[in-house]
C-alpha cells in the first residue's frame, strides 16, 4: 500500500513537472486545457476526464477539453441552479460521486448526463468557482480512493488558477472591444462637452465669441481636405477648441484694447500658449497632441513664432493646420483695433505667406473647403453662414496655381 501510495505521489509530481511548462507557454488555451486534461487523467488514474469552464451570468458549466469518453458532445453544457453553485464552492477537495449525490453538485438539463461522472473537482480560486474537473471511469471500474482524491486536489489548485488567467483574458478583449465601441460615442461626447468648453474659454471679450469653436471646426475641415482619417480629424477638431484655454489667465482689458499692445501686454497675451500647455499637460485626452498643439499654435515655418520659434521641420502637422485656422478666424473677425479682413484678401495674404510661415499642404486643403463654399455644395459649409463668400471659384483657382507656382520655384514640368 505504501508503495502505491509512492507510486501514486511520484506520478503527480511528475505531472505537476510536466504541467507547469504546458501552463506557462505562449500557446493556444485549447492546446493547454488538452495538456491539463492529460495530466488530471494520470493524477486520478483515470480512463475518462472533462474540463469545464465556469461563467455565472447564466450560471453553467462550458468543457474546453475532454479525453476517453466515447459520446461527449462539444461542448458540453450543464446548467447550475443556485443550489448546485453553492454545493460546488463550498466543496473542499474532489467528490467521489455516488447515485445520491448527483443532483447535489449537478443538473441534469445540459446536453451530457451526469452519470458519466464518477468523480468530480471543484476549481477555485480565492474561494470563487471557476470550473470544474470530472473524472469518468477508471480501469477495471475501480472506485476513486482517497489517494487518487488527494492527488487529484494537489493538481487542481494549479488548474484552477491557469483556467481563471484565461478567464480574465477573455474578458479583458471583450472590455476591450466594447471600449473600442464605446470610443465612437465618447468622440461625439468630447465633442459636446468641449465645444461647451470653448465657448466658456471665449467670454473675455465680444469680438472673439465663438473664436475657439470655429478654430476647431475649420481646422477638423481642413484636416478632413487633405485626407485625414476620422480621428485625426476628431482630434484636430478637439485641439482647436482648446488651443486658447491659455486666455483664461490674460487680463481682459487686453482683449478690448483698440490699439497695438505695447511689448509687455504683447508678452502677457503671448505667454497664453505656456499658460495653456501648463493646464492640458495634466489632462489625459484620447489625443495625445493636444498638449503640443496647444503650446505651438502661434510658432511659424520661418521660425518668427511663439513661443519657442520653431521652424517648419520642427512643427507636426497638427500644429501648423490649428495654427492655419487660428490665422484665417482672425484675420476674417472683427477686432478693437481693425474690421474684419475679407475672405478673398485673407486668402490672398495667406498665399502670400506659404510656404514661409504656413504649410502649403493645410493652406491647400483651406482653398478646397472654401471653393467648395463658393460652389454651392450640400455639404456642411465651410463659414456656416458666418462670413460671406467674396471670391469666386475661379479666383480660388488662381490662388491654388500660385501657391503651386511659388512651391515649384517657377519651374515648367513637360511631359
Amino acid at each position: 500500500m505504501q508503495k502505491n501510495n509512492l507510486r501514486r505521489l511520484l506520478r503527480t509530481v511528475e505531472a505537476l513537472s510536466d504541467l507547469g511548462p504546458e501552463m506557462t507557454a505562449e500557446r493556444e488555451f485549447p492546446q493547454t486545457a488538452r495538456a491539463m486534461v492529460s495530466a488530471l487523467l494520470q493524477a486520478g488514474g483515470a480512463r475518462e476526464a472533462v474540463l469545464f469552464t465556469f461563467s455565472d451570468k447564466p450560471s453553467l458549466l462550458t468543457s474546453i477539453a475532454a479525453e476517453g469518453f466515447a459520446l461527449m458532445p462539444e461542448p458540453a453544457v450543464i446548467p447550475l441552479l443556485p443550489k448546485h453553485v453553492h454545493a460546488l464552492t463550498s466543496a473542499r477537495g474532489p467528490i467521489a460521486l455516488h447515485s445520491g449525490s448527483y443532483d447535489v453538485f449537478l443538473s441534469a438539463n445540459g446536453n451530457v448526463a451526469p452519470e458519466l461522472f464518477k468523480c468530480i473537482a471543484p476549481l477555485k480560486v480565492a474561494g470563487k468557482l471557476v470550473g470544474l474537473v470530472a473524472l469518468g471511469r477508471r480501469e477495471g471500474d475501480a472506485l476513486y480512493e482517497d489517494d487518487e482524491l488527494d492527488a487529484l486536489e494537489l493538481l487542481c489548485n494549479y488548474v484552477a488558477l491557469t483556467v481563471n488567467n484565461h478567464a480574465l483574458s477573455q474578458t479583458l478583449a471583450q472590455r476591450v472591444g466594447e471600449n473600442l465601441r464605446l470610443l465612437a460615442s465618447l468622440h461625439g461626447f468630447y465633442d459636446t462637452a468641449l465645444e461647451a468648453f470653448a465657448a466658456a474659454i471665449d467670454v473675455k471679450h465680444v469680438n472673439i465669441h465663438g473664436h475657439s469653436l470655429r478654430v476647431g471646426r475649420y481646422a477638423g475641415a481642413i484636416g478632413e481636405a487633405m485626407g485625414m482619417d476620422p480621428a485625426d480629424v476628431a482630434a484636430l477638431r478637439s485641439a482647436g477648441y482648446l488651443h486658447d484655454i491659455g486666455k483664461v489667465a490674460v487680463d481682459k482689458r487686453l482683449f478690448g484694447k483698440p490699439t497695438a499692445l505695447d511689448p509687455d501686454e504683447f508678452r502677457e497675451m503671448a505667454d497664453h500658449t505656456v499658460v495653456g500647455h501648463q493646464i492640458v499637460s495634466g489632462v489625459q485626452f484620447p489625443w495625445p497632441r493636444i498638449p503640443e498643439i496647444v503650446r505651438w499654435h502661434h510658432e511659424r515655418g520661418d521660425g518668427s513664432g511663439y513661443p519657442d520659434g520653431l521652424v517648419m521641420e520642427d512643427v507636426p502637422m497638427p500644429v501648423r493646420i490649428i495654427g492655419l485656422a487660428d490665422t484665417f478666424d482672425a484675420m476674417t473677425s472683427q477686432r478693437p483695433y481693425r474690421e474684419p479682413m475679407s475672405v478673398g484678401g485673407t486668402l490672398s495674404e495667406i498665399v502670400h505667406l506659404a510656404p514661409q510661415k504656413f504649410d502649403p499642404n493645410a493652406v491647400q486643403g483651406l482653398l478646397v473647403q472654401i471653393r467648395r463654399d463658393a460652389v454651392g455644395s450640400s455639404r456642411t459649409p465651410f463659414l456656416a453662414d458666418r462670413t460671406a463668400v467674396n471670391i469666386a471659384p475661379t479666383d480660388i483657382d488662381q490662388l491654388a496655381a500660385n501657391l503651386q507656382h511659388k512651391l515649384s520655384h517657377g519651374r515648367l514640368y513637360l511631359t
